[in-house]
């Protein structure tokens, strides 16, 4: 597929998630967390070329789009986002078609070198995001000794961005994507959204809160994901899903891995269209 095709379909994910009334994230219908949409837009412009710069590695990827995020809104807006999405972009640059994608990133996960660690583990650092600590092995600001997908490996049990590379993106093409296709968006968005807070226990909101909060995130979402997914009218659920949006934000709760998962699944959903 084409950088430049690839680099569309990333600005459209990024965009499409802002539109959507995600509970307890950032999006256009409601403030929330001290941020602005309008970082998130800069952030997704800046970092569409290094995501798609054709040729680069998924480490090079990753460490040149935060630094360009950095360099344009100065705050970690979207690591996750290009996290997921580097090895996805890669893969869809080496597809032979839209189709042969995940196959292609099977391939791109099980090549992945020591140094593309280290480019992450300074792109992770760079970042900073909430909730990171410290480990006693392979911690990110140390140079790394093993792969990228072995590290990820090791930090999957904790986190859920890791776990799409250790399962090669299990969640992104078995419960984003089905989801993503039951309603048009911007409802599309949010029924994928949905589906990850009602599957697993959110890790952004476990790393900065505990599980225990998280686990209560979840049971609060579960019912109304499944009512939305079978749904034939997803607009009248608005008022229930801002309700739900008002009361995470009240409690300081942001499911940024779930939204993560969410721009991840709009983009291997739109390189599949292209």
């Amino acid at each position: 597929m084409k950088p430049e095709l690839i680099q569309s379909a990333f600005v459209e994910a990024c965009l499409a998630e802002l539109a959507a009334l995600k509970p307890g994230n950032v999006h256009i219908h409601a403030p929330g967390h001290g941020m602005i949409v309008e970082d998130f837009i800069i952030s997704a412009r800046a970092a569409a070329p290094y995501i798609a710069a054709p040729g680069a590695n998924v480490g090079a990827r990753i460490e040149a789009a935060v630094t360009a995020t950095f360099a344009a809104v100065g705050k970690n807006t979207n690591l996750g986002i290009v996290l997921l999405c580097a090895p996805l972009a890669l893969a869809a640059e080496r597809a032979r078609s839209a189709q042969d994608v995940h196959h292609a990133l099977r391939q791109v996960l099980a090549t992945l070198t020591v140094a593309d660690a280290g480019a992450a583990f300074r792109a992770i650092a760079l970042a900073s995001p909430a909730g990171l600590g410290t480990v006693p092995h392979h911690d990110v600001r140390t140079l790394p000794e093993i792969t990228l997908l072995q590290a990820m490996q090791q930090a999957a049990a904790r986190d859920r961005i890791a776990y799409q590379y250790a399962h090669d993106f299990i969640d992104v093409f078995a419960t984003g994507l089905p989801a993503l296709r039951q309603h048009f968006t911007p409802w599309s968005a949010v029924g994928a959204y949905l589906a990850f807070l009602a599957a697993f226990p959110d890790s952004h909101i476990a790393r900065k809160h505990g599980l225990a909060a998280a686990e209560a995130v979840r049971d609060a979402a579960t019912p109304l994901a499944a009512r939305f997914a079978a749904t034939g009218a997803p607009a009248l659920f608005t008022p229930e899903l801002a309700a739900l949006d008002s009361a995470f934000k009240r409690q300081n709760l942001n499911p940024g891995t779930s939204a993560d998962l969410a721009v991840a699944s709009m983009f291997v959903e739109a390189l599949l269209r292209h």
